[in-house]
């Protein structure tokens, strides 16, 4: 049988939980916990975390005074401070953790090596990427879509506050009408927001599924792996 293998992509504005900005560090248990069911079952499991509660590059660079180069080396900056949070995390609940970065720190976290990464997953560990891609205009969701198409991941996991993908935002508008599965053209030309263009583009080449859940569910992860599609929506090849 073939082992599991997934990518979990946690928004930094996630983890700040009511607060709207920092680290609410029962967030981070809450997350630990339902990473650390998915180990236990047997399942490969790596995590990309973005840093909007933080710094936001598009956001710090929109008046003009930082550039947005900058801005986004500074929200990849943001990442890596969540990972470090994350990563103890994990290992406070008992789950042997490696955090690797796109950007050189080696006081912080390992460099990004494909093998490397591969290996630690094969050896049971949880890896945290940090750093997206290491380049500027590329958000943490295309450096979710990378980082699993770079360790062969069966799919991407887009952790939200929603049960899925709606037409419209049901947070506003209560007629919103849930999209069990859709395709990456349809996700793409309909400019429905599960992810940025260019990461539900790159899944498309390489057929990589993505799977968008309520991440404040206990066990909705590890039920959403095990094929229950009804707590989710995916885009996928249709």
């Amino acid at each position: 049988m073939v082992k599991k293998r997934v990518l979990v992509k946690f928004s930094g504005e996630a983890l700040a939980g009511e607060n709207g900005y920092g680290i609410d560090t029962q967030i981070l248990h809450f997350i630990s916990e339902e990473i650390k069911q998915l180990v236990e079952n047997d399942i490969e499991v790596a995590v990309v975390i973005g840093g909007g509660n933080i710094i936001r590059g598009v956001s710090a660079s929109a008046d003009g005074v930082i550039k947005r180069t900058s801005a986004d080396y500074m929200g990849m900056l943001a990442t890596a401070i969540n990972g470090v949070a994350l990563q103890e995390a994990f290992e406070h609940a008992g789950l042997e953790t490696r955090l690797l970065s796109a950007i050189d720190m080696q006081e912080i976290g390992e460099p990004f090596i494909v093998r490397r990464a591969k290996r630690h997953l094969e050896k049971g560990r949880v890896v945290v990427f940090a750093g997206g891609t290491g380049n500027p205009f590329f958000t943490t969701d295309t450096a979710a879509t990378l980082r699993a198409t770079e360790i062969e991941a069966q799919m991407i996991i887009k952790a939200t506050k929603v049960d899925g993908v709606y037409d419209k935002d049901p947070n506003k508008y209560p007629d919103a009408v849930k999209l069990p599965s859709l395709s990456y053209d349809q996700a793409l030309n309909e400019h429905i927001k599960v992810m940025d263009d260019t990461s539900i583009a790159l899944a498309r080449d390489n057929n990589m599924p993505i799977i968008v859940c309520n991440m404040f569910e206990k066990g909705n992860l590890l039920a959403i792996i095990n094929g229950n599609q009804d707590l989710c929506s995916i885009v996928h090849k249709i």
